[in-house]
């Protein structure tokens, strides 16, 4: 029997057993391959996908803990703090062989979508995630960047 679950922004049912973890039936079965493998213990980040708007790790999360609820994977993330995010990514060069980003970039939202006012600091004492490659000085750019651009003070007149 399958889980229904909103995936994405679409209601989609997933067929693997309630144990599976997350991780694998949306590689395998979803083919959302943006969903990393890295540990398989929940320590790296690389699989962070948003859950009912928190920051999850895919590989320990079981397909039947997610029956009902929303998620959300690198594939489908979207709106103003999703874009700001991105954009700020890009613009501090944060990746360096990438594979890790996306799960930055799903902790990064997910933590900021959740309070856009907070400090630099304060976003990055809530993420976890680990790079092998070290770009951590970049992706401190980066979310000062993401900040900066949803909390700076908008133009009278200038079109949203």
């Amino acid at each position: 029997m399958g889980v229904d679950l909103t995936l994405n922004g679409r209601p989609q049912s997933l067929e693997s057993s309630r144990e599976t973890p997350l991780l694998w039936a949306l590689r395998d079965e979803k083919s959302l391959v943006g969903v990393k493998f890295g540990c398989g213990a929940g320590l790296c980040g690389a699989c962070t996908i948003i859950i009912d708007g928190q920051q999850a790790r895919a590989c320990q999360t079981q397909v039947g803990d997610v029956a009902g609820k929303s998620v959300t994977t690198i594939e489908g993330l979207d709106g103003a703090v999703a874009e700001a995010v991105r954009k700020a990514w890009v613009r501090a060069q944060a990746p360096q062989c990438g594979y890790c980003q996306p799960g930055f970039v799903m902790a990064t939202t997910s933590v900021i979508a959740a309070n856009p006012r907070q400090s630099r600091d304060a976003v990055l004492g809530q993420i976890t995630n680990l790079c092998r490659c070290g770009t951590y000085d970049a992706i401190r750019v980066a979310v000062g960047y993401a900040l900066d651009a949803l909390n700076a003070p908008q133009k009278q007149g200038s079109a949203q």
